[in-house]
């Protein structure tokens, strides 16, 4: 490609597209209330239990489900209308919201309908996360397609920046009840948008329909034999099970290890933030999924050593500045992952590809911060997180060999992408 790698009009371009531009108008508000109910969880099973266990289990219950279910989404989002299963699934999440504001405020919350109710949200999320994704570049022309998915990265980052700050206002001024009202009324924004938007039918797939567990094969057996983005998962799987967990334990480090409470999370927390917005708004200027494959690896080793020095410090300023370089790190092997991935797959096994995507980026988080969890009652909080940087530095190392595989998908599928025009 020729022209300039970055282009610094890249915003402004992505937003020219009208239908993106409502969608994450809605979805920016939402986003920020999901940020203040995930913080306001997180807290509130840290007060009820005091326990690393249960504080990694209720993480596991809102983000294991879409390893049982995220692929059968991945099968419906490419079956069915991608915006009407998104809307679906905001009425049910918004149900979920009110739940939990209703059984805290009333103090009939406990720590078991707490993991029940954060086990429904995981459980929505999983299926809906493919359409989400896959809808993506049915909203952007062709070209604006790397900038809408790190546009959308900007938009989570700056949520996840603003939400844990608003949220440890919230909580200590009106309880954390009133940070679950807050997140419940969010939802009409991103449902108002989806109902605005317009996206053309997508063509006929042209063959007889597949059974629903055919089909799920189907996906895995194409991302498993596909030589370049089959390496690009397993890039994912590696940071998502070691390092990533550590951040759905900030509540009992803000609070075991640096002794500064919500205050402190919200700080932490917000730290991440920080990092991955920068990363997005980076990210987003780029004109091409060129130079992805790179971006991807050193990212890696970055949160990976900063994962290593955030346990080892017992100094929260420290600890902030390199949780900020984790999540400029995360963001930016989130964003290029899923460029590459959204580059080079061919759009008929688009929602699969990207379910198993999801699932790795939601799902093994959940495994890996219940184990850390569970060790932590045993160890400590710093043990295993500094175990998992340090497994997963070395992982990288061998993944490293497959560059040249990954980089092939920076150049689109052999056939062609079949996208219609927004």
């Amino acid at each position: 490609m020729t022209g300039r790698l970055y282009d610094f009009s890249g915003m402004r371009r992505v937003f020219s597209n009208r239908n993106y531009a409502i969608y994450a108008a809605g979805n920016s508000v939402s986003l920020i209330g999901l940020w203040v109910q995930r913080l306001g969880v997180g807290w509130l099973a840290w007060e009820l239990t005091r326990s690393g266990f249960w504080l990694g289990a209720v993480a596991f219950a809102d983000l294991f489900p879409v390893m049982v279910l995220g692929l059968f989404g991945g099968v419906l989002a490419d079956r069915y209308d991608r915006r009407h299963l998104l809307l679906g699934g905001q009425v049910l999440a918004l149900a979920q919201a009110l739940a939990l504001w209703a059984l805290t405020m009333l103090g009939r919350i406990d720590i078991e309908l707490l993991f029940a109710l954060a086990l429904f949200h995981g459980i929505v999320i999983a299926v809906i996360q493919p359409a989400r994704l896959s809808l993506i570049p049915r909203l952007v022309r062709d070209e604006d397609l790397s900038a809408a998915v790190a546009m959308g990265a900007v938009l989570f980052n700056i949520a996840r920046f603003i939400g844990p700050a608003v949220a440890g206002v919230i909580i200590s001024l009106a309880g954390v009840a009133t940070a679950f009202a807050f997140n419940a009324l969010t939802y009409g924004a991103l449902i108002v948008a989806l109902a605005a938007i317009r996206v053309t039918a997508r063509p006929a797939a042209g063959r007889a329909p597949q059974s629903v567990l055919a089909a799920v094969a189907g996906g895995i057996s194409y991302a498993a034999r596909h030589g370049a983005i089959a390496p690009v998962l397993l890039l994912m799987a590696a940071m998502s099970v070691l390092p990533r967990p550590a951040i759905e334990l900030l509540p009992g480090f803000a609070d075991a290890v640096f002794a500064r409470g919500a205050g402190g999370l919200a700080l932490l927390t917000s730290s991440v933030g920080f990092g991955a917005l920068a990363a997005g708004i980076v990210l987003a200027q780029r004109r091409s999924a060129a130079g992805m494959t790179t971006v991807a690896l050193n990212a890696g080793f970055v949160a990976g050593a900063g994962i290593g020095v955030f346990a080892a410090t017992r100094n929260i300023w420290i600890a902030s500045a390199a949780l900020g370089a984790v999540g400029f790190a995360v963001a930016s092997l989130g964003v290029a992952t899923q460029t590459l991935i959204q580059t080079g797959v061919a759009d008929d096994m688009r929602g699969r590809v990207l379910s198993i995507w999801g699932l790795l980026l939601r799902g093994l988080p959940a495994v890996g911060a219940l184990a850390m969890g569970w060790i932590s009652d045993f160890v400590g909080l710093r043990p295993p997180v500094l175990a998992a940087a340090a497994l997963y530095l070395a992982a990288l190392l061998w993944l490293g060999r497959r560059r040249a595989a990954i980089a092939t998908l920076e150049h689109g599928p052999p056939t062609g992408d079949t996208r219609p025009e927004p």
